[in-house]
């Protein structure tokens, strides 16, 4: 149940139950009012018929009536006193208000019909429900109302808090009014000029860094050539290599975090010619399998990169035997390992991340180099793994041209 449900349901219930208060005690208080006028008229009226009879004068007054009620008649009996009783209506009779008295050994009573009072009381009770409905239905639609107005502002705060965790740090909050909405839309801005304050500084440190380093690595992949052949110079090399790689895609990855500083250039081509230039890049013992063919408008370089990352990070974390379909426009990697990570699963791929139970070492920036070679191309990269076990991760380009 939504927020705006529940507003409106409790301010229609909060207006129910204040015009159901209000509407029973003004039917109690309407009630007593019309049963003591009642009760006085016919106490009056009684006074006067006592006086009558016992100046032998016609009274009008009922003498020893034997419809008169026996609670009533046990109160006379048992002292002398003047007593009313409102005798309640009964299947088709109506009720009946009684005032009596004793005179002597005779019991004088007044009997009048309670009729019009009681027929009242239903009108004005019929009057409280329709305005108590009508109440309730006003309230209804003023919660509607008000929650419906604070529901699309936090829904808008909400939306834009998920695409500034997304990665889309210029959207914004529109904050309006001065109230707790309007402050948690002003948070969130200010949550968010933080963070892309923050993630600039740390991305324009880290561009930085991996740009003076290629100077200095360069030349240490020069000076490496020229070592004498040996173990020493293959692990001065190996480590030199993997220094470079991790510059190069460090700089890759600044220059991807940039908006719009990388454009795809497109052309068509057909996925399987994609796939097996980045078999070859990967350098690794790759099945490829075709199923359906669809020309896609891309940019190859980055497609090629994409997929050549997936096939390395297969071989490098999971298990033989590592495949790559093309089914259209789409193509999939698949390899028979553990499976990809709860937390890549959950949170995407992190940067400088690596699962700590891999085959080779590496320094975590080939999944962020998908994603983001993925966001220039516009296309989409899904991680999942499959029930039969394994890793399975999936590319979707364009619709196919042609």
């Amino acid at each position: 149940m939504g927020l705006r449900t529940k507003t409106a349901l409790v301010i229609a219930a909060t207006a129910a139950i204040v015009a159901t208060l209000i509407g029973l005690l003004v039917h109690q208080r309407t009630a007593e009012e019309q049963r003591t006028n009642a009760a006085r008229a016919a106490d009056a009226r009684l006074v006067e018929a006592a006086t009558d009879y016992a100046s032998g004068t016609d009274s009008g007054a009922l003498v020893n009536p034997p419809a008169l009620p026996a609670a009533l008649r046990r109160t006379i009996t048992d002292r002398p006193v003047r007593a009313t009783f409102l005798q309640p209506a009964d299947g088709s009779a109506p009720p009946v208000l009684w005032a009596a008295t004793r005179s002597g050994r005779d019991i004088l009573a007044i009997r009048r019909s309670y009729a019009p009072q009681a027929r009242a009381l239903a009108s004005l009770d019929r009057v409280l429900v329709g305005s108590g409905a009508t109440v309730t239905a006003l309230g209804c639609a003023l919660g509607v109302l008000a929650a419906a107005g604070a529901g699309r502002r936090i829904t808008a705060s909400a939306r834009t808090a998920q695409r500034i965790a997304d990665g889309d740090l210029t959207d914004r909050v529109r904050p309006t009014g001065k109230d707790e909405i309007a402050r948690l839309g002003a948070a969130v801005n200010t949550m968010a000029d933080a963070l892309s304050a923050r993630l600039e500084a740390e991305r324009q440190v880290t561009a930085d860094i991996a740009h003076e380093l290629r100077t200095p690595v360069a030349g240490l992949v020069t000076a490496v050539g020229l070592l004498p052949p040996g173990r020493p110079a293959e692990l001065v090399s190996g480590g030199v290599e993997t220094l470079r790689t991790l510059v190069e895609n460090v700089l890759e990855v600044a220059r991807l975090d940039v908006p719009g500083v990388e454009q795809a250039q497109c052309e068509e081509i057909l996925p399987s010619t994609l796939a097996h230039r980045a078999a070859a890049l990967a350098d690794e013992d790759i099945e490829i399998r075709i199923h359906r063919e669809s020309v896609v408008t891309t940019d190859p370089r980055r497609v090629e990169r994409i997929l050549a990352n997936l096939l390395t990070n297969a071989h490098r974390h999971g298990a033989p035997p590592v495949t790559l379909d093309v089914d259209g426009t789409t193509l999939h990697v698949r390899d028979h390992g553990p499976g990809f990570p709860t937390d890549l699963l959950t949170h995407g791929p992190q940067r400088f991340r690596t699962t700590p139970h891999a085959h080779t070492p590496g320094i975590g920036l080939g999944l962020t180099i998908v994603t983001g070679q993925a966001r220039v191309l516009n296309a989409r990269v899904t991680y999942e793994n499959p029930p039969d076990g394994g890793a399975l991760a999936t590319l979707r380009l364009g619709a196919g041209v042609g």
